[in-house]
């Protein structure tokens, strides 16, 4: 089978490859194409994973091309994970807020509008030309906003795209872990969109665990979601919450802290991928055991601008060590292709699975997958506060999806505008005049109306 990876320039390639190494199963995928606009990144990357395969019998072998028909040729599956604008980008879309007292973040907030706004035209043109080229493949979509761009994507391929995210997987196992359970004998009750849910339930030999670790403090603490929150908040839900909702529910703090660091997240990461890329181009033959010492630096600094006076513990160990994403794309994979019926947390579109959303909302939900692809479970309806903050949410995601399709400012401000995160129409025109300002592919969107 032929795997197309989009972004295939990208840091986080390398794990993708790493777990493609570790299947051994029937219908493994044998060929892997890289595609970028980059073809200095697309080289790094390639020697990556050379060295990566010289480590192993029988790799799949690595092809990298600046076509994106060609890569997409006879692919069975596509992972995307392009970053529109770069990290350069990435920086404007956390600065712009910053500098109004807003949350800056790349996809939680202003930050994350202002990415998708440039991200959904090139998303919709990948589709479309997966829909000429492999009408067949399957889209696993790891390009953030992950349920935004999963759902523009939808609108030409349907629910032949699957979005992804380790977030739900990670709490989860957590969770588990915290009550000394096996996490892969448990079953979570999870329920929200990308970045935005709650751990509702987590069953054991057929009965809900969770409510022992929402009221012991003690075991709270051992996990990066009882540090953040605190167990009286945790207490007062009744449930735990994805770490994203950090930005929600301590908007103040994270925004002192993100603005008490000396550089963003963005800034580290433009700063810290420079000079892997540089390092790389001046020395190949060093390429994976560097690849391998920046990995762990930017594991262990995940988040943690945002958070450093919550949660000073930072993240822990087993998920840094532990397969994040790259684990879920390649169980998605292997239930498809070799029709290997699992359970799944995915953002697939919401049909009725979530009462009071849209039916073409996607969500991020308990799904079973089979041959045929995900099949999202209904879900119990979620408490008031939490459905209208993902209704807010949601509409905002949807009026950015409406205003770069048809290029309309208009739907740009209202999007801002009624973002949860975002305190006054009038901080929503600033907020976008600067987007428009600081990063042309914004203001190329939107010129177009």
């Amino acid at each position: 089978m032929k795997l197309a990876i989009l972004g295939g320039g990208g840091f986080r390639v390398p794990l993708v490859y790493g777990a493609l190494l570790r299947d051994r199963g029937e219908r493994r995928v044998t060929d892997v194409s890289l595609y970028d606009v980059s073809g200095d990144r697309l080289a790094a990357i390639g020697h990556v994973l050379r060295q990566m395969a010289a480590e192993q019998e029988n790799p799949p072998t690595v092809h990298t091309t600046t076509d994106l028909d060609e890569s997409l040729r006879d692919a069975t599956f596509v992972f995307s994970a392009i970053r529109v604008g770069g990290l350069e980008g990435r920086t404007a879309d956390e600065r712009v807020a910053l500098d109004l007292g807003i949350l800056g973040q790349e996809t939680t907030g202003p930050g994350g509008l202002a990415y998708g706004l440039r991200t959904v035209p090139v998303a919709l043109h990948v589709a479309e030309r997966v829909a000429a080229v492999c009408p067949d493949a399957w889209v696993i979509n790891f390009t953030n906003p992950a349920g935004m761009i999963t759902e523009a994507m939808q609108h030409i391929l349907g629910d032949r795209v699957v979005g992804i995210c380790d977030s739900p997987l990670g709490l989860s196992r957590r969770a588990a872990r915290a009550l000394e359970l096996d996490p892969m004998a448990t079953t979570a009750d999870y329920v929200g969109l990308n970045h935005l849910g709650w751990l509702r339930g987590l069953s054991f030999n057929g009965r809900d665990v969770l409510p022992r670790l929402v009221t012991d403090p003690a075991a709270l603490d051992s996990i990066e979601e009882g540090r953040l929150f605190g167990a009286d908040w945790i207490a007062a839900l009744g449930c735990i919450p994805n770490e994203y909702l950090f930005y929600y529910y301590f908007t103040r703090d994270a925004v002192a802290s993100i603005k008490g660091s000396p550089v963003t997240r963005g800034e580290f990461l433009l700063r810290q991928q420079r000079d892997f890329y540089a390092a790389v181009a001046k020395d190949p033959r060093s390429a994976l055991s560097e690849w391998r010492r920046v990995r762990r630096e930017r594991d262990e600094t995940y988040m943690a601008e945002s958070r450093a006076e919550v949660d000073a513990a930072g993240r822990d160990k087993e998920d840094v060590e532990a397969g994040g994403y790259e684990g879920v794309a390649l169980a998605l994979m292997a239930a498809i292709a070799r029709g290997e019926r699992t359970a799944m947390i995915l953002n697939v579109r919401n049909g009725n699975a979530v009462p009071g959303l849209p039916a073409e909302a996607v969500v991020e939900v308990p799904c079973t997958v089979d041959a045929n692809g995900p099949h999202p479970l209904i879900t119990s309806a979620l408490a008031g506060h939490q459905l209208g903050l993902i209704q807010q949410v949601k509409s905002a995601e949807q009026l950015t999806i409406q205003a770069a399709r048809t290029g309309s400012p208009s739907a740009a401000l209202a999007a801002f505008a009624v973002h949860p995160l975002v305190d006054s129409v009038s901080t929503a025109k600033t907020l976008l005049a600067g987007y428009r300002s600081r990063i042309p592919g914004v203001a190329a969107v939107l010129s177009r109306a």
